[in-house]
């Protein structure tokens, strides 16, 4: 095999990605060969290119993602193919995903900021299955009392979602638009008819719907506040020495009140 032809060097690479199973990055691929037969780098890129175009009209195709390059699965092809294993797609909770995606656009963020921004507290368990699954990782500490974690996204995050970097994210102006599916009632809990809930609302000092606004924020506004807050996205966490000294409301302990309020007895608070 000429080597230095890159449509047969093309014909390699093809083998190549299909046997490792995972994405090879330009360095690894480089590395396969030996120093005496080892193509220019110019001629790795060419037989790239003519792998990728070599995949159009097919099932697969030539993917670079942030570890490298892959053969996959068209995407449009997914419902079908999934068929092939019968456990069905694991579905993520709206909370994970909030998390997930504040993580992905204000990184490096402590789990506190991720609270302070969401206004509920994040369940440990969603932190230990996206660091379980390789999606966020605990790149430093803040400089603040408590020392909370900062987490980041990592590569196999990208290579999950078919991203090559995180400027391949969408924009938070595009995702403004989605919002949580809704609802169903359940029928044995009918609804609060409209005129009664006016009347219990107005009861408490609130106008009618208010209540209803203020205990579930959409994930549309949860990113509109995202996108006022943006700065520009970090992947680099040389800095993290110097980070920003501000409070972390988040992880401070909650203070009970019979410490505070002396007209609290002690029969009462026990």
């Amino acid at each position: 095999m000429n080597l230095s032809d890159p449509k047969q060097l093309a014909t390699l690479l093809e083998g190549l990605l299909l046997a490792s199973g995972k994405p090879l990055s330009f360095e690894r691929i480089m590395e396969l060969f030996e120093e005496t037969e080892r193509p220019e780098p110019d001629v790795f890129r060419k037989a790239l290119a003519i792998l990728g175009g070599s995949c159009k009209g097919r099932a697969f195709e030539l993917k670079e993602v942030a570890s490298g390059y892959r053969l996959q699965i068209r995407e449009n092809l997914s419902t079908w193919v999934g068929r092939l294993w019968e456990e069905r797609p694991q579905r993520y909770s709206r909370a994970m995903l909030e998390t997930l995606a504040l993580i992905a656009y204000r990184q490096p963020i402590t789990r506190g900021e991720i609270e302070e921004i969401r206004g509920v507290a994040v369940n440990s368990q969603i932190v230990k299955t996206l660091q379980e699954r390789e999606w966020i990782r605990v790149v430093g500490y803040r400089d603040v009392p408590g020392r909370p974690a900062m987490f980041a996204t990592t590569k196999g995050f990208l290579d999950h979602f078919n991203l090559k970097n995180l400027d391949e994210l969408p924009p938070l102006a595009a995702l403004r638009e989605l919002e949580p599916e809704p609802i169903l009632a359940d029928d044995d809990d009918p609804a609060v008819p409209q005129s009664l809930q006016a009347r219990a609302d107005l009861a408490l000092g609130e106008e009618p719907g208010e209540a209803d606004a203020r205990s579930e924020t959409s994930f549309g506004s949860l990113l509109a506040e995202l996108d006022a807050m943006e700065q520009g996205l970090k992947t680099d966490f040389d800095d993290l020495a110097q980070a920003d000294e501000e409070p972390n409301r988040g992880d401070t302990e909650a203070v009970s009140p019979a410490a505070d309020d002396p007209s609290v007895s002690r029969e009462e608070t026990s």
